[in-house]
């Protein structure tokens, strides 16, 4: 007789995480967003994993285009389908920290503008800041909230740890479910065994889903355990958006999850025109698109997420260095223990690379201190995991710049914001304006309205007419293919 194992749900990552890992964050825009839009919306999925700060910030930076106004027309074609915004604590588009009011703010104008899930990862794994966070965002409008339990390895990341944060916010009425968020990979089928259980059975009726990555091969087989373990949804992307260092391939994970007895509600027919849209869109655009990636134990000792070891690499390249990845990859280790542990996420991972360079390129260990790892030390990300070395924390406050950085008062208050960048502003201006460059957001108003509608097919034949429209030798041509003609003459 089978066994009858419980239905998954699936949530949508291509668009925020997908193109964060494979493409740098700049793979999308507004026009391929809308166009695949539609065919998401049919899909039936739980959520689509949607947008950040940080890719907010990239399309005004890169796109020079509107990303409130991308948000009100993609939810204005998924009207079942929740779009979510990740936050990372408080911090909205500039790394600054800002205020709760401010804060408020950003997610009551999130809200209003179509984002209905929010999902809260504390860089710190601080479950009391998502708890404070979860409660802004209910205050200001948010539907759902999934409070993220971020994975990771380490003597004080064990089972108990991820229970009590768990038991912490599943207490709290405005966390409505909670979330594994493995970004590097890192959960094998093993720990999934006793971690999942430990978790569940702090948070009750409020549900369980897993977000993991296939750097090092493990996500699916990680998926599979946790599913039949008890989660309700796998995080999962799309054709050329999905593998890699991203996040498990949909159409492969619905079908091994079906395989293993598992009922997927799922338009198979959606999902595959989802899947095929990014896996031609990249196709078009020459963007990389995953593959699946061979196991390499080496990540356990740092950690990294994908994107970082090929920065890293790059980096020692530059210095004409790059025989010292592994004395890298083992300082990195070393900084992480003598910094009490610090999750291996932006921005942890970049601050725990550059200082690993530093200690191996450098004449002594810890000689140089980057101003970021003296603001972890003293505080200004939140509460460390576990104290900092006590020698190493004596370097950071006998250094001058201490001083300096503890003075820090971070972002200005809401109201002196107000007064300072124009209480006559909308509230979607003020944001942008109160966290990046004005002549971006100048640039981004010009630019005027973004394009709609993206084809793939057409791309080619585009960027050849750009391409020859700027020769000055060239005064009439013509593409021919089936039943196409195109003629262009000076």
């Amino acid at each position: 007789m089978a066994t009858i194992r419980p239905p998954i749900r699936i949530v949508e990552t291509s668009l925020r995480d997908g193109n964060q890992c494979l493409w740098g964050a700049l793979g999308v825009n507004t026009a391929k967003t809308l166009t695949v839009a539609p065919a998401m919306e049919r899909a039936g999925y739980k959520a689509i994993d949607f947008t950040t700060s940080t890719h907010m910030g990239v399309a005004v930076r890169f796109k020079q285009e509107d990303p409130w106004e991308r948000i009100r027309k993609m939810a204005a074609i998924c009207k079942t389908t929740p779009l979510q915004f990740l936050s990372t604590g408080f911090r909205f588009i500039a790394w600054e920290t800002a205020s709760p009011d401010f804060m408020e703010l950003a997610f009551r104008t999130l809200a209003t503008n179509g984002i209905r899930r929010f999902a809260l990862a504390d860089p710190m794994n601080d479950a009391a800041s998502n708890v404070e966070v979860a409660r802004l965002v209910k205050r200001a409008g948010g539907e759902q909230v999934v409070g993220a339990l971020v994975f990771s390895i380490s003597p004080i990341h064990d089972d108990a740890h991820y229970a009590a944060a768990a038991k912490l916010m599943a207490a709290s009425p405005d966390i409505d479910a909670l979330y594994i968020k493995d970004p590097g990979g890192l959960l094998t089928p093993k720990r999934a065994v006793t971690l999942i259980p430990a978790i569940l059975a702090e948070i009750g009726d409020k549900e369980l889903e897993l977000h993991n990555h296939c750097t090092i091969g493990l996500a699916e087989p990680a998926c599979l355990e946790a599913a039949d373990l008890g989660v309700s949804a796998i995080q999962c992307a799309s054709g050329g958006a999905a593998d890699g260092t991203s996040n498990p391939p949909i159409t492969r994970m619905i079908a091994n999850l079906r395989a293993a007895g598992h009922d997927v509600e799922i338009d198979d027919e959606a999902a595959q025109e989802v899947a095929d849209f990014w896996t031609a869109m990249a196709e078009a655009e020459g963007l990389p698109t995953g593959a699946p990636m061979a196991f390499d134990a080496a990540y356990f000792k740092h950690n990294l997420p994908g994107g970082m070891v090929g920065t890293m690499r790059r980096h020692l390249s530059d210095q004409r260095v790059p025989h010292l990845e592994g004395a890298v990859i083992e300082e990195i280790g070393r900084v992480r223990e003598e910094l009490g542990w610090p999750i291996v996420m932006t921005p942890f991972a970049q601050m725990l690379q550059t200082q690993a360079v530093m200690n191996v390129t450098g004449k002594e260990r810890w000689a140089i201190i980057p101003d970021e790892i003296i603001r972890y030390a003293i505080g200004k990300f939140g509460r460390p995991n576990a104290p900092v070395d006590a020698e190493v924390m004596g370097r950071i406050m006998d250094n001058p710049r201490t001083r300096e950085l503890e003075a820090e008062t971070g972002m200005a208050d809401l109201p002196d914001l107000r007064r300072r960048i124009g209480a006559h502003l909308s509230d979607e201006e003020f944001l942008l304006r109160a966290t990046m460059p004005t002549d971006l957001v100048d640039a981004m108003q010009a630019a005027g309205p973004a394009p709609r509608e993206y084809d793939p097919d057409t791309v080619a034949v585009m960027n050849l007419v750009r391409e020859v429209l700027k020769r000055r030798d060239v005064t009439q041509f013509e593409i021919e293919k089936e039943d196409f003609r195109l003629e262009v003459s000076a």
